[in-house]
């Protein structure tokens, strides 16, 4: 069977549901095809156990519907992913998108045809669309890396994934249980099986920089006075770097630290430890600028985990070896703390490797381990892995991957790619996306595309397109941000460079000059007529 509608959207996690009802909204007919089997995104697949959002449930939330802000109660301060899932669920009712939706489907091939000028869907189910716009809102963090480790097959007990786990969930009493993987699902998921199993071992293979979560329940009518705030509350958002402005926001809304750690003397440092705790790290202007600032930070980071883990070695080894903010900060709930139960167990694995996976468990160079369930938390494919895994085929037959392959991962504001006219990516390469609060980047991407396909069609154009040289231009300018921090310093192997992809190409993809700035550019680049995008 083949439908044919104005869009397709592939995906129905906040990018794909706030799209499809803002191209709705703007009068097409919208097909939202998603692979799970409900809504949600991430927050349907990733059910592991802890998972939790690091960013306040106020600001993890849409802003566009002041009758949904007003209607949906949040339980947590920092929300559960059963809440987010949820949260999405209420949205999606509420907005009456069901019958738009073809859920448990997967997109498997996008073919542009440049005669009509419109887009065939393909999909796992074989139902197929046609339509004239097509909106990947795939997800920065949605297509998970399958652990590569000998014998994984062999293995004789449970085999769990956190990017997939058990909806029902899972008892881990009376188990020896063992997680390879220290990312932030590790991090998150390692406290709560600490609590059940009878032994725990975590493979370490990079510890990582993390603190505590404020996670706890709203007080009463702590939510209801909040909810007074809104508009308030998202001006500020809007105005913030980072598009966040509450407790554990990473990018503080007001002015940056003045202070310079290396023009610190040491016991002022260890004052500042003192009164910010785990603050204190990021709390000097020269931190993620200078690498032996960051050095200096670190050495209060080591500080804080010895105040916490009790065993000497395991605390040093729970202190990471690259720069504090190449790789992404994680919020825990006690996730130091669990390394202090006598069932807990840290293999640092740069001390010596995983062999093989065996029947009974996990063989390293220090020894074998056995175990009963097998826990892999071993990170996501970000931001280019979802499109890189549908067959897209632009003009002159082009696929995606050979574009990418030829070029690297262009796509001009993250919105497009130029020789896909039509095809709009939410949270694409070069774009602020995973630096900053991902539903304020998602409502501004998700605004900009609806407006500029109502402005196609209102001016009877046929085809929008991405511009080589602006795509090019645009690349550039990201790299160049980017360039002399710690994030992109030979030491750091962080997935914001895809180093944690076998053969994938080592280039910064988000764009770190803060929401402010990005959205100012993309607004500059509608009000002059849409420049670098061409029409036919």
């Amino acid at each position: 069977m083949q439908r044919h509608v104005d869009a397709v959207v592939v995906g129905a996690g906040f990018s794909g549901i706030y799209m499809t009802h803002k191209l709705r909204q703007i009068g097409l007919s919208v097909v939202c095809i998603e692979k799970g089997e409900g809504v949600g995104g991430t927050w349907y697949w990733n059910r592991y156990p802890g998972a939790r959002v690091d960013t306040h449930s106020v600001e993890y939330s849409f802003s566009f519907s002041e009758e949904i802000q007003q209607e949906f109660d949040w339980t947590d301060v920092m929300p559960t992913q059963p809440d987010v899932e949820r949260y999405l669920n209420f949205v999606t009712d509420r907005l009456d998108l069901r019958p738009c939706m073809l859920l448990g489907t997967a997109v498997t091939r996008l073919s542009f045809d440049e005669d009509t000028g419109r887009w065939t869907v393909e999909t796992d189910s074989g139902q197929r669309c046609d339509a004239q716009f097509v909106v990947a809102a795939t997800g920065a963090l949605s297509v998970p890396i399958e652990p590569d480790i000998a014998g994984l097959d062999t293995f004789g007990g449970e085999t769990l994934y956190t990017n997939r786990f058990p909806a029902e969930g899972y008892d881990f009493h009376h188990h020896r249980v063992g997680v390879i993987g220290t990312g932030s699902s590790g991090i998150q998921c390692i406290p709560v099986i600490a609590e059940q199993a009878d032994q725990l071992y975590v493979f370490q293979r990079s510890a990582a920089y993390t603190r505590p979560s404020i996670a706890r329940p709203f007080e009463p009518g702590e939510l209801e006075a909040i909810k007074e705030q809104y508009p308030a509350i998202r001006a500020r958002e809007r105005a913030a770097f980072g598009g966040l402005i509450w407790l554990n926001a990473i990018e503080r809304d007001g002015p940056p630290p003045e202070r310079k750690i290396l023009d610190t003397p040491l016991e002022e440092r260890m004052e500042v430890l003192d009164e910010l705790a785990w603050e204190a790290p990021l709390a000097w202007a020269d931190v993620l600028t200078d690498l032996e600032a960051n050095d200096a930070a670190r050495d209060l980071y080591a500080e804080l985990v010895r105040r916490v883990v009790e065993d000497p070695e395991t605390a040093a080894s729970l202190v990471p070896h690259y720069p504090m903010g190449c790789k992404r900060l994680v919020l825990d709930v006690g996730y130091y703390e669990a390394f202090n139960r006598p069932n807990v167990r840290l293999v640092d694995l740069r001390k010596g490797g995983i062999e093989r996976i065996t029947p009974s468990g996990v063989k390293t160079a220090q020894g074998d381990f056995e175990i009963d369930v097998l826990v892999c938390a071993t990170g996501f494919d970000a931001i280019t892995g979802a499109l890189k895994r549908i067959e897209i085929k632009g003009r002159e037959g082009r696929t995606l991957n050979e574009t990418w392959g030829e070029l690297g991962p262009l796509a001009y504001l993250g919105l497009q790619i130029p020789g896909y006219p039509n095809l709009f990516t939410v949270n694409g390469p070069g774009s602020p996306s995973v630096l900053t609060n991902m539903v304020v980047a998602i409502e501004q991407h998700v605004e900009w595309i609806a407006e500029c396909i109502a402005q196609v069609r209102e001016r009877n154009l046929h085809t929008i397109e991405a511009t080589l040289e602006a795509s090019e231009e645009w690349a550039l300018h990201v790299g160049s941000l980017a360039e002399g921090s710690v994030r992109t310093a030979e030491s750091c192997q962080s997935w914001y460079l895809g180093a944690n992809v076998p053969g994938k190409q080592r280039l910064f993809l988000p764009y770190v000059g803060g929401l402010p700035r990005y959205r100012e550019r993309c607004r500059e680049v509608a009000d002059e007529g849409y420049t670098g995008f061409q029409f036919s």
